[in-house]
């Protein structure tokens, strides 16, 4: 096993770092090269910020070790390991009536990097967070041990584990609950909702399965908080052909993503939608993952890149939510890329993990291009998150502030403690927990 020096960045492209990495095929290699060596592990570098980055230092690249161990199609069980991404799984299982309980909006994402992250889907009001459908995490430990966790065996370190950012050790592979699914097409259902009230009251009285919003993020005024709203549920039938895969080949000009631009994009593709609304069928994948289809998306940001910002505000807090996209409508700033999706209760008696992102409430994401003004935005959307009782998403974070993240997240403390004895050098720690200082307590 060799390592290899590389250049890489998060999928926001804002952060960048050159570092050696370690590309392990088996576990075999990987247990032999973490004998004398231990360092975080990383999958397709989908976080938006810097999480999967070790500036001037190591990583391991869990890509290769993609296999499924086992399946159990009967009771809806599988094993895999932990660089198997989603959309693979996804296209395995949905032939056969199972799909991932719960799936990111990228099919990219890995099996590893959905726990790490405890990632969300759009069906988070009714199946809770992936961590929520985790059975068991065979993990390696900063001091190569090799440990099985569950809720009831260590039961601490496997909700340090689920949403931990990977700092409890390297996440080997997991055993999953899945989700019963009717076939391989979906079903979906678009409404257009024209305003704040209007989309809101859709969101809180759905009751389909899946279910997320896109909102014309420049909309001011009676139509500021308009979009159109997306149910589903899971069919059988003639599967549609998927979409040909398109790739962006180079860096967009600044121009592309002008404020008039987005403007006239956002109002067009909000009437693509009839009033009366409509049902369509689609291949699985491209209603949970539609940006996978063009590949390099991220290119349409231009070469300085983009910061993504996603914040989860308390189901009572709906005036807070109408603010912060007030706030963004008139900054002149946003991208066509805005999704509001409503989050249930926590699924058991509490969060999947100790810094897991989810709440009950509403959960915004907006893109912003990397240029001035942004990240003075980005700060006060990260003020008003803090005031009204919610949280930022790691996941997607690139700029937010220490003392207001450790706040948000109740468990933090206690998530420091466990780590630290796990990883007692620290040799797990990657850009995005010493900017944000993570592994201190407030």
């Amino acid at each position: 096993m060799t390592w290899k020096t590389d250049t890489h960045t998060g999928w926001g492209r804002v952060h960048s770092t050159t570092g050696e990495l370690a590309r392990p095929e088996r576990q075999s290699a990987l247990l032999r090269l973490t004998e004398t060596i231990t360092a975080p592990a990383i999958g397709m570098r989908r976080s938006y910020g810097d999480a999967p980055l070790n500036s001037d230092g190591r990583a391991i690249d869990m890509t290769r070790l993609d296999r499924i161990i086992s399946f159990d199609p009967e009771a809806g069980l599988l094993e895999a390991e932990a660089g198997v991404q989603i959309g693979v799984l996804a296209d395995v299982l949905a032939p056969q009536g199972w799909l991932p309980a719960v799936m990111p909006g990228t099919g990219f994402a890995t099996l590893g990097g959905c726990i790490a992250n405890d990632v969300h889907g759009k069906n988070h009001h009714i199946d809770g967070s992936f961590g929520d459908h985790v059975e068991s995490i065979t993990i390696l430990l900063a001091g190569g041990q090799r440990k099985i966790l569950t809720p009831g065996r260590n039961k601490d370190l496997f909700r340090a584990t689920i949403g931990g950012l990977g700092q409890t050790g390297v996440i080997l592979s997991a055993k999953l609950r899945l989700k019963p699914c009717v076939g391989d097409v979906i079903m979906v259902t678009e409404q257009r909702a024209a305003d704040f009230d209007a989309f809101i009251s859709l969101l809180d009285n759905s009751r389909a399965t899946y279910s997320v919003g896109w909102i014309d993020a420049t909309a001011q005024g009676n139509a500021l908080g308009r979009g159109i709203l997306e149910e589903a549920e899971t069919g059988a039938g003639l599967v549609p052909a998927p979409k040909r895969a398109k790739s962006v080949p180079f860096n967009a000009p600044g121009w592309a993503l002008a404020s008039p631009i987005v403007k006239l994009f956002n109002a067009l593709y909000y009437r693509r939608v009839p009033k009366t609304g409509r049902t369509l069928v689609k291949p699985i994948g491209d209603f949970f993952f539609p940006l996978d289809a063009i590949h390099n998306w991220n290119r349409l940001y231009g070469k300085l890149g983009f910061h993504q910002f996603q914040c989860v505000l308390p189901v009572d807090r709906k005036d807070d939510l109408r603010e912060v996209l007030d706030l963004i409508a008139r900054s002149g700033l946003a991208s066509p890329l805005a999704v509001l999706k409503r989050m249930g209760p926590d699924v058991g008696d509490q969060p999947a993990g100790m810094m897991s992102f989810p709440q009950e409430g509403y959960t915004l994401a907006v893109d912003f291009r990397n240029r001035p003004g942004a990240e003075i935005l980005i700060h006060r959307l990260e003020e008003m998150t803090a005031d009204a009782g919610g949280r930022v998403y790691l996941a997607k974070d690139s700029l937010a502030r220490e003392t207001r993240i450790k706040s948000m997240y109740p468990e933090h403390a206690t998530w420091c403690d466990i780590v630290n004895k796990a990883d007692p050098e620290g040799d797990l720690k990657t850009d995005l927990i010493r900017r944000l200082d993570l592994r201190t307590a407030q």
